[in-house]
């Protein structure tokens, strides 16, 4: 026992994980158009193979809702068989990235930009799966889907098999929420298995016309991809999914590692090795077939509050997964549609970061205004193109406030009017200054301090030195600038 001490912990924590990860692994899978035991493989994968490797040494891998959105577009447009090199692809993105370093840099990215990312998935999963839990079809477009839902709605209320379904759906959100408030005992069970059980039971012992979910088997869900697969790779529109499957799976692993980490005081994550673990995985579940990974928030705080110290238990997670997925595949066939797309109804609003907006309104306009629209271009357009909206944004917003400049005029009435410039001139704020000193009178003597700069760039420089040289009338002193007074030399001493 002293080589394993905390074997217990890990043991048990494995399990409550285990039964966290079934559900959720299931209905990613049926959101994002694959057969459900595609999500168990990536689970899999996500414990026996991520799970041993170094970077992150709590938190759990697996199929992401967050990526579902993505997955969905990518099979729609590519089909299944090409999702296997779509994910390969991704994660030896990931590896180099890993491998090179990048992984760190990860943590730069905006997190308003994240944020809105999370907010967009979380809103069109929810505008999907409300269809998914009636039993009708989504439209394919965001905004298709979130328009489409009043007369979704009342084509439900003439429906009494469709009634029957969304009525499943509502019943596992409504034991999800409420699970919460059941006694500590009963709550060992993950709230969302508990709603799956109880909605699969309520299925079969009143006969409710609900779908369920399709069983192909472990073996038979398992294609590699082929010559045919790989040939869609000279199809430019192809690269685009790669990249974005790359970048959105690190940033929502890493983002997750610097979550866990707050959550526990055992030993922090090594991004870059993190990203590394998140490629190898992605690599084998491409080799597979199987639905891409990311680190996933739900099941790795459950693995921290339910005591896990070591890797151990996220490696346990995964041979759980594969003894179920070996062992009981026909429990899956039992499992109403409407009931993993209430998980995940469930899953897409806690997506949406409500106090994270409000706060961010009353202090940070700017950025709030960054993280909805970029959810609003994810809904609008597409995940990649949206993100990459909030990207530009974000950048646009920092180079702007980065070239903050402040002029101060001062005109006593008499002798020359002296015009003080502050902060970091850029090309940004060019126009405003020029407009500025040129509406100075020409006739009079101007004096330009330049000394409380702290960048003046080469475009600015030129564009104020040609305002001094051609300013001032023809009989009045020329305009005298004082140059930004330079940074001293750092004193270095020799021992």
């Amino acid at each position: 026992m002293t080589k394993f001490p905390y074997l217990k912990q890990d043991f048990l924590a494995s399990i409550v994980v285990f039964l966290v990860a079934v559900p959720l692994c299931v209905g990613v899978a049926v959101a994002s158009g694959v057969p459900a035991e595609l999500g168990l493989i990536t689970g899999i994968v996500g414990g026996l193979v991520t799970g041993l490797m170094r970077g992150s040494s709590l938190q759990v891998s697996g199929p992401a809702a967050g990526l579902t959105v993505l997955v969905f577009e990518a099979v729609s447009q590519f089909g299944v068989a090409t999702l296997g090199v779509i994910v390969l692809l991704a994660g030896l993105l990931q590896l180099a990235m890993g491998f090179l370093g990048i992984g760190r840099w990860f943590r730069a990215i905006s997190v308003s930009v994240v944020e809105g990312m999370l907010c967009g998935i979380g809103l069109v999963i929810i505008a999907g799966q409300i269809y998914a839990a009636a039993g009708l079809k989504a439209p394919e477009s965001g905004l298709g889907k979130i328009a489409g839902l009043p007369g979704m709605f009342a084509d439900t209320l003439g429906s009494t098999e469709a009634m029957t379904s969304l009525a499943i759906g509502a019943g596992t959100i409504a034991v999800i929420v409420l699970w919460k408030k059941t006694p500590k005992a009963v709550q060992t069970m993950p709230g969302a298995l508990a709603a799956v059980v109880l909605a699969t039971a309520a299925t079969l012992t009143f006969g409710l016309p609900v779908a369920t979910v399709q069983v192909e088997g472990l073996l038979g869900v398992i294609q590699p991809p082929g010559a045919e697969a790989f040939g869609e790779l000279a199809n430019p529109a192809i690269w685009g999914t790669i990249i974005a499957f790359a970048l959105i799976a690190s940033a929502e692993s890493l983002f997750s590692a610097a979550a866990v980490d707050r959550l526990h005081n055992g030993p922090r994550t090594e991004y870059n090795k993190e990203m590394i673990a998140q490629g190898a995985g992605n690599t084998l579940c491409g080799l597979l077939g199987a639905l891409p990974m990311t680190a996933v928030i739900v099941r790795s705080s459950a693995n921290v509050s339910a005591g896990a110290k070591t890797k151990a238990s996220r490696v346990l997670h995964g041979v759980w997964l594969l003894l179920f997925a070996a062992a009981m595949p026909w429990a899956l066939a039992l499992i109403p549609i409407p009931a993993l797309a209430g998980i995940l109804v469930h899953a897409g609003w806690k997506l949406i970061p409500f106090r994270q907006i409000t706060a961010l309104w009353g202090t940070h306009k700017g950025e709030a205004l960054i993280l909805i629209v970029t959810a609003v271009s994810i809904v609008a357009v597409n995940m990649f193109e949206g993100v990459l909206i909030g990207l530009a944004l974000s950048v646009v917003k920092t180079a702007w406030e980065a070239s903050h400049i402040k002029l101060d005029i001062i005109d006593k009435g008499a002798g020359p009017i002296q015009a003080y410039l502050s902060g970091n001139a850029t090309f940004l704020r060019l126009p405003k200054i020029l407009d500025s000193l040129e509406s100075l009178p020409q006739d009079r003597p101007v004096e330009l301090d330049l000394s409380g700069l702290h960048h003046l760039d080469h475009a600015c420089r030129t564009a104020l030195e040609n305002w001094a040289a051609r300013h001032s009338a023809t009989g009045t002193e020329p305009v005298k600038v004082t140059e930004p007074e330079e940074a001293p030399a750092e004193k270095v001493t020799v021992a």
